[in-house]
């Protein structure tokens, strides 16, 4: 809860929402990843540990894979750094960390009316 995260560390959750899209195709569409973007109050480090960041979760059946997971942090200063599905970043009070979770693969071939899928 967004509620007790900010209670427990001096962070500000920025951002909670549903990552639209990312989801693979298929008669029954993965599901969509979220985004959360975290913004740090004080100097801290943060660690990810993530999956599915380098290969996209597949699909089965003919479903289309999910989009894969990635990272960022976006610096005080305008800055951007891409981090890796491990990663160790320092934060300084105004750098927020985003996290875009990956889609579930979809499953099953698309149907398609009229030859279009």
């Amino acid at each position: 809860d967004p509620e007790v995260l900010e209670q427990r560390f001096p962070v500000l959750l920025r951002r909670f929402q549903i990552r639209r899209g990312s989801g693979g195709a298929g008669r029954w569409r993965g599901g969509d990843g979220v985004i959360r973007e975290i913004e740090f109050r004080v100097p801290m480090t943060a660690a990810l540990l993530a999956n599915s960041h380098r290969v996209a979760p597949f699909g089965l059946a003919g479903g289309g894979a999910g989009q894969p997971g990635r990272a960022l942090v976006r610096r005080a200063d305008g800055g951007v750094e891409l981090l890796g599905s491990t990663a160790r970043a320092d934060m300084r009070p105004g750098d927020a960390i985003v996290i875009e979770t990956p889609g579930g693969g979809g499953f099953g071939e698309s149907e398609r009316v009229g030859g279009v899928p």
